[in-house]
């Protein structure tokens, strides 16, 4: 066994000391890494695996608004077996025992034909076949709406125009996670059960799904572009088995990626607490260190040694780490299973536990080479007065060694990214927090060097202890500083989330949504708003759906990439007319058409969509309504407040344009919260093929949705907490032999505990107000970034919490200095001199 390895063996036997930090540290940050990477992995892993039962099919052709025309229906069929149905809002109405009307619920229908469904299995509570339940005027109903409505077997329901039984609640429905956000719960009919809702109009919001069942052998991925072009002006979406899910991969995969970032930041802050780690241990060492070297031991050996030490203690905490991370799926499944938007795939997946494993070494080798390279070159002599010598610089083999370690972590975050300018942004935000605290940690050390001396003894002492030799103020001032700035870019972007859903919304937002309004009921419809609740604020709006085929003459499905900004070219969109520029937008360039224009086709187009398409004024869009495609001028560009709670489209063409077209109306009506329930009984009684939303259930749903998000966020960076206490932890315990030394001598010069206690108590506060205010606006610049920029949200920060936490964050680090301090205080004299 060569001598270095020896050694280290040797040394390890006697306990880890000082390493409990590092392995602490590393654990912390890879148990991160690899368990949000491995949820990750399992949740996608079963978006895979079942796709074919997610997505329905093989293949899936969707259409809104209208169904598929003869010639396109041959042509799906002409692939397999096809399954048709359609999906819609709608509300269900129920009766009591009494004849009393129970308040509606919005309910998502779904209506399927005798083949559905191609893969998995549709299973009712009870073992009742689904196709039995389905037969005749029948409803089977969700779990929430049967707990909603309080709904049996045998009860009947009304949807649209159709009295319905309800034969089954559904147990299983394979495709739901397929069908990305839905404001209501299932309502299942059989496809020949829904022309007697009377709820299939024009222009109303239907969605038509054609699933493809294909031979044994088939390619699924050749139906799509064969499809597209037999096709090309159709405006369908066509998606495979290999994408049933697509909006909840896409969530999931950046979810991920960001919270993998967020335990990348946890990995670098335990970095600093590994080299506070690696210097106490070494600084407990320098004896040792000093006389192997008096007794002939070369630097060399003496580096080798103690990096072997080093590493199998890395090893054994990434190891640890990454079995903990691995296990976060079934862990997750255990607490939150019903939550996950599929049944994660149970597994062991070896690539998010090598990158974690990766990352957690990088990290080790970045922050150790320095602490370590000191120890091994310096001479003896220098080890026995390291208490009191500052540190000469390091090689610079070993500071490029360094470099080099933390520019392959940056450089694997950047290269498994998905967007990887995101991510390099990510690293260089932690990067710059790290060189501005440790900045600040000089900066605050020369200025207690030069600032006059006060009279009063204690704050001189705990002045002096500030920039003294050895003095640990680097690693409180990174540590504190870079858990409470994490701490405040929390506390701000949740107080503008919660903001703009307590404050902003509410005050913007109307009191009803009505969807699916039948054209010649518009004027009934105004009239029953006015009657039950006069002085009520109603919106009319024209609705139809149709793609946009061709920009300037060139088809749509002819580009070879949509950008990003341009997501209106893809698929079916809302459509309106206007006679005048919409509520929430102004037009900034060209001008809009004249109330009683009646020539060629005019539209006005979003100006960021435009920028995005390369658009301007005079070019030619061409869009299909009902199959019939409309070309229209660009006549002018305008800007949408998006988060006005209206009707926002981006394209709104001239009303000669589409009014001839069939198409139902939109209503948003704004009513005093006193007429709200009689309102809503009326416009559901009277108008029962209409779908009304009420604002509040909607902003209930996002609420969830944001609280759900903000606990995945807040559950990762709790690991980055953690790891900043271990951190600051480390520092305390890094220069706890100098402040044993410095309360043995106090207490022989007639100090007495609490004398020293409020020295400590005064060197703690100050580093915690410096480093407390840096952190709130550091936090709240980071804040503002992700509000503003990232999530694109107004800047409405709630300052009392966010103040809130960065000082109770300050109070409690100042707690654990006090705490951590105890022991020194408590050391006795006479055995601390004997060892001297």
């Amino acid at each position: 066994m060569p001598i270095a390895l020896r050694f280290a063996i040797r040394e390890l036997r006697g306990g880890l000391t000082g390493l409990r930090l590092l392995a602490v540290c590393l654990f912390l940050g890879v148990a991160a890494l690899a368990g949000v990477g491995s949820l990750s992995a399992a949740i996608v892993s079963a978006l895979s695996e079942r796709g074919q039962a997610i997505l329905g099919g093989d293949v899936e052709v969707r259409l809104a608004a209208r169904p598929a025309t003869p010639a396109e229906r041959l042509a799906i069929g002409g692939f397999g077996i096809v399954s048709e149905g359609v999906r819609m809002r709608s509300m269900v109405r129920v009766m009591s025992g009494d004849g009393a009307a129970r308040p509606p619920v919005l309910g998502e229908l779904k209506a399927v034909d005798g083949l559905y469904p191609l893969y998995g299995s549709a299973t009712l509570e009870g073992g009742r076949p689904l196709q039995a339940a389905l037969a005749g005027p029948s409803v089977v109903v969700g779990r929430a709406l049967a707990d909603q409505l309080r709904l049996r077997p045998g009860d009947r329901v009304e949807i649209g125009n159709a009295m319905l039984t309800v034969t089954g609640v559904i147990a299983d429905e394979p495709d739901r996670a397929g069908e990305g956000f839905t404001l209501g719960p299932t309502a299942m009919i059989s496809t020949a059960t829904l022309p007697s809702t009377g709820l299939v109009q024009p222009g109303s919001l239907l969605r038509f799904h054609y699933r493809l069942k294909l031979p044994p052998g088939a390619d699924a991925g050749a139906v799509k572009p064969a499809l597209n072009a037999a096709f090309p002006d159709t405006g369908w979406e066509v998606r495979d088995r290999s994408d049933g899910a697509p909006s909840v991969r896409r969530f999931v995969e950046r979810l991920g990626q960001f919270l993998t970032l967020v335990g990348l930041t946890a990995l670098v802050v335990a970095g600093v607490g590994v080299g506070n780690g690696v210097a106490s241990y070494l600084d407990g060492k320098s004896a040792t260190i000093a006389a192997l070297k008096s007794l002939g031991a070369t630097s060399r050996l003496i580096h080798q040694s103690y990096l072997l030490q080093i590493g199998m203690v890395a090893a054994g905490a990434v190891v640890a780490g990454a079995l903990v991370g691995a296990l976060v799926p079934w862990a997750v499944v255990q607490v939150a299973g019903a939550a996950m938007p599929v049944p994660p795939r149970l597994s062991l997946y070896p690539a998010p536990l090598l990158s974690g494993a990766a990352y957690g070494l990088l990290i080790a080798l970045a922050f150790a080479l320095l602490p370590l390279s000191r120890a091994g070159s310096l001479p003896a002599a220098r080890l026995f007065r390291a208490g009191v010598e500052g540190a000469r610089r390091p090689p610079v083999a070993t500071i490029l060694a360094s470099l080099a370690a933390a520019v392959s972590v940056a450089g694997l975050a950047i290269w498994q990214a998905d967007q990887p300018l995101f991510a390099a942004a990510f690293i260089g935000a932690a990067l710059v927090l790290l060189l501005a605290l440790t900045l600040l940690a000089a900066l605050v050390r020369r200025i207690a060097a030069r600032v006059p001396r006060p009279r009063a003894a204690l704050t001189r002492l705990a002045i002096a202890n500030l920039h003294r030799p050895g003095a640990p103020t680097r690693q409180l001032v990174v540590a504190l500083g870079l858990g409470l700035t994490l701490f405040a870019t929390l506390a701000v972007i949740e107080t503008n989330l919660s903001g703009q859903i307590d404050r902003s919304v509410p005050a913007r937002a109307p009191t009803f949504f009505v969807l699916d309004l039948p054209k010649e009921d518009i004027g009934a419809f105004s009239a029953l708003v006015a009657r039950t609740a006069p002085g009520a604020d109603v919106r009319l709006v024209p609705s139809l759906r149709g793609p946009v085929t061709a920009l300037n003459g060139t088809p749509v499905s002819q580009l070879k990439t949509v950008p990003d900004g341009a997501w209106f070219l893809r698929g079916d969109r809302g459509r309106t007319y206007a006679a005048t520029p919409p509520e929430g937008s102004r037009v900034v360039e060209g001008a809009w058409w004249p109330k009683d224009y009646a020539g060629p086709p005019l539209v006005s187009i979003d100006a960021e969509a435009a920028r995005a398409a390369g658009l301007k004024i005079g070019d030619r869009i061409t869009v299909s309504i009902l199959g019939v495609e409309i070309t229209a001028t660009i006549a002018s560009l305008r800007e949408i407040e998006w988060d006005s709670l209206g009707f926002n489209f981006v394209l709104v063409f001239s009303p000669s344009a589409l009014e001839g077209a069939p198409h139902s109306f939109m209503a948003t009506v704004e009513a005093d919260p006193a007429h709200e329930r009689s309102l809503y009984t009326a416009m559901t009684s009277a108008f029962p093929t209409a779908s009304v939303i009420r604002v509040k259930d909607v902003i209930g749903t996002v609420a969830d949705l944001l609280a759900q998000l903000s606990a995945a966020v807040r559950s990762a960076a709790s690991v980055s907490v953690a790891a900043g206490i271990a951190v600051l932890v480390g520092a305390l315990a890094a220069g706890r032999r100098a402040r044993v030394y410095d309360a043995v001598l106090l207490k022989v010069l007639g100090a007495t505990r609490p004398m020293i206690l409020r020295a400590l108590l005064i060197e703690y506060g100050i580093l915690a107000v410096i480093v407390s205010a840096i952190a709130f606006a550091l936090g709240s610049g980071a804040g503002w970034f992700v509000v503003t920029r990232v999530l694109e949200l107004e800047w409405e920060p709630d300052w009392v919490p966010v103040l809130a936490t960065v000082i109770v964050g300050a109070v409690v680090t100042i707690g654990l200095a006090l705490a951590g301090s105890w022991s020194a205080l408590s050391a006795r004299p006479n055995q601390v001199l004997r060892t001297l």
